[in-house]
């Protein structure tokens, strides 16, 4: 199962049948059972069911998850699909209807933090890697909706007429449109003023971050546009706790990282507090994923390695009511080895050669040539 909805997290069940959920993000997960399934945007699921009901038809249901908006403001429709099982049109009667499961209410936090927070990881199954002990890198990253000062004679539908502009540590990824370079290509033959390595490891200020009177506070609520990018050595080791915050609104945020997986160590509500949360940690058989939906008003830990040398996004899913979904992110740029850059060199070479070779940004327009 995919989520392809782009814009919505979605719940999803079939009356009167349970799942196994046996992978996440293509990684083996401990066999959880459950009647419902909570998939954020862009993640992916295996599960299995078995059809031991009465011969009959059963619908199969999706409907948003979606806090932090108005009903009215977003799609609150449920899309459906008939199970049959084999022999049932041979004993059904005319005007017998699908029976229907119950979907929960759009903002039922509880379930979707009930079904996320109890995936683990198959240990020893295939493809399985364990939790690297030692930490490199500290990152502690809120994410949230922003504002931008809406441009001159344009008309901007955000609060205070000013323009959205999705946020993390306070940046508003720019990607580097008419400048003549990639941000892989200035890296690669190391041409300066397309990018700038300081992307913060901690926001410029801490505050109540889940305070909801701070929906509109001017003081943190703009956001300046920025190409900067975070540079870890190859082979480190990284953990990130994304901090939700409620400036204008929280929201249940996925977070999706290109080119690597990660273990979630941990998720819950409220402000991360290093001293207790820490102690929460899941190191034995957390859930290997390459998405991850930060809790509404809540925290997300993970760890990865960098292994995978290249430059990639680390996406925020902000869903919003004006022209859809808005991504944002920050670049991650691995060193690159020797061997990888004889590898990228024949890549260019090939590239100008015969193709063009390009990474599409998803929800977005633009494109990062490769």
């Amino acid at each position: 199962m995919v989520n392809a909805a782009l814009a919505n997290n979605l719940f999803f069940k079939i009356a009167d049948h349970k799942f196994t959920v046996v992978a996440m993000d293509a990684a083996y997960t401990e066999p959880y059972t459950t009647d419902i399934i909570v998939i954020a945007a862009g993640q992916s699921a295996d599960i299995l069911f078995t059809a031991d009901q009465p011969k009959g038809s059963y619908y199969m249901a999706a409907s948003p998850y979606v806090v932090g908006e108005p009903v009215g403001l977003f799609d609150n429709s449920t899309t459906r699909a008939v199970v049959f099982y084999e022999g049932y049109k041979k004993l059904k009667t005319k005007h017998i209807v699908p029976l229907m499961p119950a979907l929960p209410l759009h903002n039922n936090t509880p379930i979707a933090h009930k079904f996320f927070s109890n995936i683990t990881g198959l240990v020893g199954g295939p493809n399985w890697v364990p939790v690297p002990l030692e930490v490199d890198e500290h990152m502690y990253i809120t994410i949230n909706m922003g504002l931008v000062p809406c441009p001159v004679n344009a008309k901007c539908t955000g609060p205070l007429g000013q323009k959205f502009a999705s946020s993390m540590n306070n940046e508003s990824f720019l990607l580097p449109v008419g400048k003549g370079y990639s941000i892989m290509e200035a890296y690669f033959y190391n041409v300066s003023g397309i990018y700038t390595t300081d992307f913060p490891d901690n926001p410029p200020k801490f505050f109540d971050f889940v305070n909801p009177k701070i929906f509109l506070d001017p003081n943190v609520t703009f956001t300046p546009k920025s190409t900067k990018v975070k540079q870890f050595k190859y082979n480190s080791t990284v953990e990130i706790v994304f901090q939700n915050t409620a400036i204008l609104n929280a929201q249940s945020h996925p977070m999706h990282l290109h080119g690597m997986n990660f273990h979630v160590l941990a998720q819950n509500f409220g402000i991360f507090n290093p001293a207790t949360d820490k102690l929460k940690y899941n190191l034995v058989n957390p859930s290997i994923r390459n998405t991850v939906a930060v809790p509404t008003g809540g925290w997300a830990a993970i760890r990865f390695q960098t292994i995978n040398p290249g430059m990639y996004k680390y996406f925020l899913f902000i869903f919003w009511i004006t022209r859809g979904p808005k991504p944002v992110c920050i670049s991650i740029l691995c060193n690159i080895s020797s061997f990888s850059k004889e590898i990228i060199s024949y890549i260019y070479k090939f590239r100008k050669e015969k193709y063009k070779i390009s990474l599409i940004l998803p929800l977005n327009k633009f494109s990062e040539e490769y």
